[in-house]
């Protein structure tokens, strides 16, 4: 089967159930695994190049909704009859539906319940420790700086911040990306502030910036040092690979109760 992946998320998707070899090519951005980089490149996933992707005769494209603007990718595939599959998880039970999703179309049905089993044993493990921790701490996400935009609680990272034993700061607003201002986030004063910059480089992100917002050094995360740069591929993808976000987040701000919690092995391929 000759596979087409135009977003990040979707090709960890296609590597986590042994498909990388039926991959013919990818988008710019997709980087996990390190196979997946001799591949041929199609464009940034806003602005992928159909023209070159239908001269590849793909036998299926797994497009994305997880950013917007992605949707002139899905609607230039359909007008040109190119068989796809739309993926647009927001959710961890989401994220394990798509998997079972792509398994079966892509003949891995077994395989996809497999990684299906293990993703599920590996967030009751993080549940059932979060369950037991007596304080959570308020958790700021930034996906983006000016103006600024955080996860809200319909959003993968809500539940990463739960099963970490922290809680998102915006888990109260019903939206799965949130565009909110420099205030706002000062009066709900997080004990933690996380940077994620999507699409800006992890060695682009300067922590050093909120320290300039009108404010903010009265927070408790300035005053406590708590301001951190966070992987992008780890926290702001819908793959099972945020399971390895959730752990590293849950170490960090509880060492102790998550410090014998193992990454599982089929992330680590």
């Amino acid at each position: 089967m000759r596979i087409i992946s135009i977003c990040p998320s979707n090709t960890e998707i296609v590597a986590l159930l042994g498909l990388t070899d039926s991959l013919i090519a990818v988008d710019d951005f997709s980087d996990w695994p390190q196979a997946v980089h001799a591949l041929p490149k199609l464009g940034p996933d806003l602005s992928i190049d159909l023209d070159a992707l239908e001269a590849l005769q793909p036998d299926l494209v797994l497009s994305s909704l997880s950013v917007p603007g992605m949707e002139k990718n899905v609607e230039g595939l359909k007008e040109r009859g190119i068989p796809q599959l739309v993926l647009n998880a927001n959710s961890l039970d989401e994220i394990i539906e798509e998997v079972r999703l792509v398994g079966k179309a892509c003949g891995v049905a077994v395989r996809a319940e497999e990684v299906a089993t293990a993703y599920e044993a590996k967030r009751h493990e993080l549940h059932t420790i979060s369950q037991s921790i007596n304080e959570h701490p308020s958790l700021y996400w930034e996906w983006w700086p000016n103006p600024i935009f955080t996860p809200g609680k319909v959003n993968w990272l809500t539940e990463i911040s739960q099963l970490a034993g922290g809680r998102n700061t915006f888990e109260d607003v019903e939206l799965a990306s949130i565009m909110t201002d420099f205030d706002d986030v000062k009066k709900r004063n997080p004990d933690y502030i996380f940077l994620s910059w999507v699409g800006v480089a992890y060695e682009r992100i300067n922590p050093k910036v909120v320290l300039k917002r009108d404010g903010w050094q009265e927070m408790d995360a300035v005053k406590n040092e708590r301001i951190f740069k966070m992987e992008e591929w780890l926290y702001c993808r819908p793959s099972p690979r945020l399971l390895i976000g959730a752990i590293q987040l849950a170490k960090r701000i509880h060492p102790k109760a998550y410090a014998h919690v193992e990454i599982p092995s089929f992330l680590t391929i």
